[in-house]
């Protein structure tokens, strides 16, 4: 990891700019930007390495436009906090450059991620009324107009109405000139930062991948055409489209944490946990490298995005010793930046949650609670409900009946929060009620009903599309339900179940053990092998000492042909 006192510093033209005469007009809007609090701090960014290759600084004074490109570079990248100040600083530099406006409101949006707050909006409306009242070439208007689309009214009209709105602007863009890159690649993103959650068609994805990708060949260094395409990809059906695109990216911005993980999210998506573990753990070190310098008393979000992944992939692989390094660290985390961030509330929840889990231990399930860390719970049901199902099903497979189901009654509340608020989370947290209903019934002894819930949440979980904050369900509704008819005793049903888990969650440690034992027990010793055989093959270099390996060895001794 870099030693902070010598992290990054941007490179002599920077300095040469900052210091230099460059000549302010007289019209310099300095009373408006007074009222606007903007990141001047000095740039923390731990490498000497490269963010890419962009070019594209519209209308500003030549001296600045090296630095213009750097800030559009860690903008492609999420770097959102040092590309502010890298666009602030062009604004100190030259306040008459509209689209350093434009860049400073595109680091504030967090396009896929969580949306920005009031404060950030109302910020993000007084840029672009600064850069609209300024003069500018027609493009550099078209292209603050679009932000603007999705800054408008934003008091009145929801994120996602807005989004719609940007995005459309974005396309008259591209469509007036489809020469100009950086349109393609901004409005690449907007169609799938605008796609409907739960359109399985994947109609903006699909068009923003192809649009991508032929851009991609002209321009193989350009950090966000391959940032853009694994997002656009970043689903089980459409994953392998974006295998080249995820072992590119983080040698075109190695300078980056957040490029050092994106690679993952399709390595997750195909079950190649290795490559998924190595690049998270470049990542996790960056981001580290950058916490310290910024704030280190705090573990930025990075990191903890990072460990989440990091954790999932060596689940997958049988190895609880590695996995249960990272959650005991994780364990210590007490402040995070940004505060009350959703990819960390959803991580530090989730994190021990699989460790119970996927190794189906229910006592640890049960007693599971939620992370010392400060976070406002109130305003993040979708990731107390983690919680609060994983104690379901611990308390239900233990035959704590009143209890898990107090644990149901806690889900179905935080539901009804999410309801009016985010059907696509409120849709999740519904699946989990099923789930979880479905393993009370059965304790009951409700078989019938509970084979019912627990179809009905595979059903609809299978219509959804996973959110881009985690690496994958806590515990897949398939592998339930094939755990459940494997109780009821229907091995050959739960064969088919694990199957089709496999197909879009590939190379999943317990869909693997799953399928095996169903087959097993099916009598259908071949398929029986061809598991065992995977999950072995799967688990080679693996440090932990899980049951189902043991098993796994003892059947293929039994079976093998002599």
């Amino acid at each position: 990891m870099t030693n902070l006192s010598t992290v990054f510093r941007l490179s002599c033209f920077v300095l040469i700019f900052i210091c230099s005469s460059c000549k302010q007009k007289a019209s310099s809007p300095n009373a408006a930007l007074a009222s606007i609090d903007l990141k001047r701090e000095e740039l923390l960014l731990c490498s000497t390495e490269q963010f890419g290759d962009v070019s594209f600084a519209l209308d500003c004074n030549y001296e600045v436009r090296e630095v213009f490109d750097l800030a559009l570079s860690l903008l492609h990248s999420f770097e959102y906090a040092e590309a502010e100040k890298t666009f602030v600083k062009v604004i100190d530099a030259d306040p008459e450059c509209a689209m350093a406006y434009w860049g400073v409101a595109m680091s504030i949006y967090h396009s896929l991620w969580a949306p920005p707050n009031a404060d950030d909006l109302r910020k993000g409306s007084k840029l672009i009324d600064i850069a609209q009242s300024l003069d500018k070439s027609e493009k550099a208007k078209q292209y603050i107009e679009a932000i603007g689309a999705y800054y408008k009214d934003w008091e009145q009209v929801d994120h996602q109405t807005r989004e719609v709105r940007y995005a459309n602007k974005m396309e008259d863009i591209y469509l007036s000139d489809k020469d100009d890159a950086e349109a393609t690649v901004f409005y690449a993103l907007a169609l799938t930062s605008s796609a409907a959650p739960n359109d399985k068609t994947f109609y903006n994805q699909r068009k923003a991948g192809a649009l991508l990708e032929k851009l991609f060949e002209e321009r193989p260094n350009h950090p966000g055409i391959a940032h853009y395409i694994i997002h656009s990809y970043d689903y089980p059906e459409l994953a392998s489209l974006g295998l080249n695109s995820a072992r590119r990216y983080a040698e075109i911005a190695p300078g980056s944490a957040h490029a050092q993980h994106m690679p993952s999210h399709i390595f997750t998506r195909l079950g190649l946990w290795q490559e998924s573990i190595d690049t998270n753990i470049n990542s996790a070190s960056s981001a580290q490298c950058y916490a310290q310098s910024v704030n280190p008393n705090a573990t930025w979000t990075q990191e903890i995005h990072a460990v989440d992944y990091l954790v999932y992939a060596y689940l997958q692989l049988g190895d609880n010793e590695k996995a249960l390094e990272y959650i005991k660290e994780m364990r210590g985390v007490d402040t995070v930046f940004p505060a009350n961030d959703l990819a960390s509330a959803y991580a530090l929840t989730a994190i021990p949650i699989r460790m119970a889990l996927e190794n189906k231990n229910w006592e640890d399930a049960a007693n599971l609670e939620l992370p010392k860390t400060e976070f406002d719970w109130e305003k993040s049901p979708w990731q107390e409900a983690l919680l609060h199902f994983g104690k379901a099903l611990g308390y239900a497979h233990l035959g704590k009946i009143s209890a898990a189901e107090n644990e149901l009654k806690t889900l179905k509340e935080l539901h009804q929060q999410l309801e009016n608020r985010d059907s696509y989370k409120a849709t999740q947290v519904k699946i989990q009620i099923h789930a979880a209903d479905a393993w009370i019934q059965l304790a009951k002894g409700h078989n019938s009903e509970a084979l019912s819930l627990m179809e009905l949440a595979a059903k609809m979980e299978a219509k959804t599309s996973k959110h881009p904050v985690t690496p994958g369900e806590v515990l897949p509704a398939d592998e339930l339900l094939g755990d459940l008819l494997l109780k009821l005793n229907k091995p050959t049903e739960a064969l088919k179940v694990y199957e089709v888990n496999l197909e879009s969650r590939p190379n999943r440690f317990n869909g693997l053990y799953g399928a095996a034992v169903a087959a097993k027990q099916s009598g259908n010793n071949d398929k029986a092998t061809l598991y065992f055989n995977k999950l072995l093959e799967l688990t080679k270099s693996s440090n932990g000492e899980r049951p189902e390996i043991t098993e796994a060895n003892q059947f293929i001794s039994k079976h093998q042909i002599i």
